[in-house]
């Protein structure tokens, strides 16, 4: 399995990262919360409600990368080493992402989410 591969595994977990740190971050989680988890979630504010978007967000990028690192790794045209290096690229981008997220950063959040989908992009590009 390619590197790329591994990173879209790595794509897959986040969201459940963001989810968990919203959740038990709130210091109110536990099993009555668990009967509604997504009225839970809705219900937050601060720092645990921003996880909750990231988490989100985090989903909502998930398939276009998935389906980037697969059409280029279809196409073989680039480099397989060209391919690892935008998925890592991607990768540490979107943890930054959420890190901007739960910091409340969020001029640098929209930067770091455009050059993530620059790279999405640029997936698609190298299969080209």
């Amino acid at each position: 399995m390619t590197v790329a591969f591994w990173c879209v595994l790595v794509a897959i977990c986040l969201p459940y990262v963001c989810t968990s740190i919203a959740k038990f971050s709130s210091g109110r989680y536990g099993p009555r919360a668990n009967h509604d988890p997504r009225a839970f979630l809705d219900s937050l504010e601060g720092m645990p409600k921003r996880a909750h978007s990231a988490q989100l967000n985090s989903f909502e990028a998930l398939p276009a990368f998935a389906a980037a690192v697969i059409i280029a790794h279809l196409a073989g045209h680039a480099q397989q080493v060209t391919q690892d290096v935008l998925a890592v690229i991607y990768i540490t981008l979107r943890l930054l992402y959420i890190i901007c997220y739960l910091a409340d950063w969020a001029k640098l959040r929209s930067l770091v989410w455009l050059v993530s989908l620059a790279i999405i992009i640029g997936l698609f590009g190298v299969s080209a």
